[in-house]
């Protein structure tokens, strides 16, 4: 070896790999017991947001499961309910901790400084509880609409993955709203990590609803769209909050029009 071949230290990370991507984007969306990530490099959750969309469907492919055998022996909303609660537990609650804080720091009487104060707040206000409960009730009630639990398993997965396809999209039409926090530690993904995003998510939609795409696509667009003019408007941008509610508003979009649908 030459003193002008590079030693081990000074060769180059390996190219990072869908596996590696898929791994990370899991442990970040999810309470699997999974291999620690280790070290994740800069830009590394970011580039992970193309493959949201593939982990959600995995949610939605769970609580689906859940909500089909439960449909078998429980009445319709009993057996939504469980299906919603197998998607939080599997979560852990993520997207709906956002959406709890963003709707205490929209409801907060100040300015931008004291909205984004009030969403650091680990405590969760009437604002933060009301939209908890409209978004599981609302989502509970569409599922339990669905005429099998088949098209139920697959509303579920459709809305769980366009809902996190939707995630990266809004980071490019947002800038963060604090210099620290998850939001900004992410990264911001590229144009390209969004189309990616978006393209798996509708794919999805389409394997999971069929004819029901279309409109269910377009509602959880607007839900996402809606959360970020607001969050535009009283925040200055996004948080990882924000992200949450954004995911939260579109999935039950998705299902109230899948809903409609099938009534």
């Amino acid at each position: 070896m030459t003193s002008d071949t590079p030693t081990t230290d000074e060769l180059p990370p390996p190219p990072p790999s869908v596996l590696a991507d898929l791994h990370l984007a899991a442990a970040f969306l999810t309470r699997l017991p999974l291999p620690d990530c280790g070290v994740v490099a800069p830009g590394g959750l970011a580039r992970s947001m193309r493959l949201f969309p593939l982990v959600g469907a995995g949610i939605g492919a769970a609580a689906g499961l859940v909500f089909l055998l439960a449909d078998a022996v429980l009445p319709d909303l009993a057996a939504a309910l469980l299906a919603v609660l197998a998607g939080v537990l599997l979560t852990g609650a993520l997207h709906e901790d956002g959406l709890a804080d963003t709707a205490d720091g929209l409801g907060a009487r100040g300015g931008r400084e004291r909205r984004l104060e009030v969403m650091r707040d680990s405590r969760t206000g009437a604002y933060g509880v009301l939209a908890l409960l409209f978004t599981v009730g609302l989502r509970a009630a569409a599922l339990a609409e669905a005429p099998t639990g088949l098209a139920g398993l697959g509303a579920l997965v459709a809305a769980a993955a366009w809902s996190r396809a939707l995630i990266p999209a809004a980071m490019q039409v947002m800038a963060p709203a604090r210099t620290d926090g998850l939001g900004h530690g992410a990264g911001v993904p590229d144009a390209s990590v969004a189309a990616a995003a978006a393209v798996v998510g509708i794919v999805l939609a389409f394997a999971g609803l069929g004819l029901a795409a279309p409109p269910a696509v377009l509602a959880g667009l607007a839900g996402a769209l809606a959360v970020v003019a607001v969050a535009r408007r009283a925040l200055g941008g996004y948080t990882g909050d924000v992200l949450g509610g954004v995911q939260q508003a579109a999935e039950a979009a998705v299902l109230l029009a899948a809903a409609g649908v099938w009534a």
